[in-house]
């Protein structure tokens, strides 16, 4: 699949993909820079839910202040 930015930097994501991870009007979604390539991830209810435990007693205040920090650093 392809798309075009536009020139405020828009993409469309196809109607294929909205439909499969439950993107609509108003849907937050997480952009991450990988070095590579940048990931698009909707933060709705269904991904919280898959999300729910995976960081439980890992020191989740450090790792969002570490992202915080690194985020801070490419800017």
């Amino acid at each position: 699949m392809e798309t075009y930015a536009t020139v405020k930097g828009q993409v469309v994501i196809p109607a294929v993909l909205r439909r499969k991870y439950g993107i609509k009007a108003g849907t937050k979604l997480a952009i991450t820079d990988n070095g590579e390539a940048i990931i698009l991830k909707p933060v709705n209810e269904a991904s919280l839910k898959r999300l729910q435990g995976v960081l439980k007693g890992k020191g989740v205040l450090k790792a969002i202040m570490e992202e915080r920090r690194r985020d801070a650093e490419r800017e």
